[in-house]
């Protein structure tokens, strides 16, 4: 199966790691993922700063290596909400509660232009130790770590 998911991914944070990790489980052995990952211009849209493309991509690379998934992969820039899920042909988006609607935007736009709709699949985020989600704006505030763990 071929996959896509995309993101900023900084800090890269357990809430991301279930999505690449879901992304891989789907693919299976011998599926294909490729990762969507902001570039330096479109992350600068956040409310919070983000590292250069190439660290957020080191953080990436190490992540899929450390776990050792088996399909095959590929991070390519990311510069719009979209990428290339709107031309490429795949079969399923990862996504999160957070990015659904941008998962609903991209079939309705795969079908205006007679390309096949993809499945979404959509994780549930991980929740920090106080019942939220986590998220990188929460982690960079000093709000919880990477794991959800509260700080102060």
């Amino acid at each position: 199966m071929k996959v896509m998911v995309g993101g900023t991914f900084d800090p890269l944070h357990d809430g991301h790691k279930r999505l690449i990790t879901r992304s891989f489980e789907l693919a299976g052995g011998k599926g294909t993922v490729t990762i969507g990952l902001t570039t330096d211009l479109f992350a600068a849209r956040k409310s919070h700063p983000v590292r250069p493309f190439h660290e957020r991509r080191a953080s990436l690379e190490q992540f899929i290596r450390d776990c050792r998934f088996l399909a095959s992969w590929s991070i390519e820039p990311l510069n719009d909400r979209f990428g290339s899920a709107i031309e490429t042909e795949f079969d399923a988006l990862v996504v999160s509660e957070e990015t659904l609607p941008i998962a609903g935007e991209i079939n309705r736009i795969r079908r205006e232009k007679g390309r096949p709709k993809v499945d979404i699949h959509q994780i549930t985020c991980v929740l920090a130790d106080d019942g939220h989600w986590i998220s990188s704006t929460r982690i960079y505030r000093g709000e919880i770590d990477v794991h959800g763990r509260l700080i102060g």
